[in-house]
């Protein structure tokens, strides 16, 4: 488990990076994605932020949510998986439909132990958490263990 004031200080990097200026986010660029949809690159409603999963989906998430133990523990996996982004916006370890369940998960605001239950799971298990991708990548059955 992460200390507070390791988690305090990675936040404080993010809200950083996020106010040298960068008014407009966009989604990263890869050789087979030629143009951009417009909507990515929408300027985020006050109190919020942005993050991508790693099948490029986007998700406008209330700063509120980096108190919840469960969306810290991401953001740790995020850290270690891509660094922070220096040039670019934050991308969470998972694919969107794991992105959208750990959100209806933090708006429902689960139980103490069902929130210490997940952040163990994720932090001791990490299973692969962007199956989708590599399953459509390989078009090979992935064996999940886990949820």
């Amino acid at each position: 488990m992460i200390n507070n004031r390791k988690l305090l200080a990675m936040v404080r990097k993010w809200q950083k990076m996020a106010a040298i200026g960068r008014r407009r986010i966009s989604p990263p660029r890869t050789k087979l994605q030629s143009d951009v949809d417009e909507c990515s690159a929408i300027v985020v409603v006050k109190d919020h932020f942005v993050v991508y999963t790693v099948d490029q989906k986007r998700f406008v998430i209330p700063l509120a949510y980096l108190s919840n133990p469960i969306f810290l523990e991401l953001l740790r996996m995020s850290e270690e998986e891509f660094g922070l982004p220096s040039d670019g916006p934050i991308t969470l370890p998972c694919d969107s439909e794991f992105a959208k369940y750990i959100i209806s998960m933090v708006q429902r605001r689960p139980s103490r132990d069902l929130e210490k239950a997940l952040v163990m799971t994720l932090s001791t298990c990490q299973c692969s958490l962007y199956s989708s991708v590599h399953q459509e990548q390989s078009n090979q059955p992935i064996l999940a263990g886990g949820f």
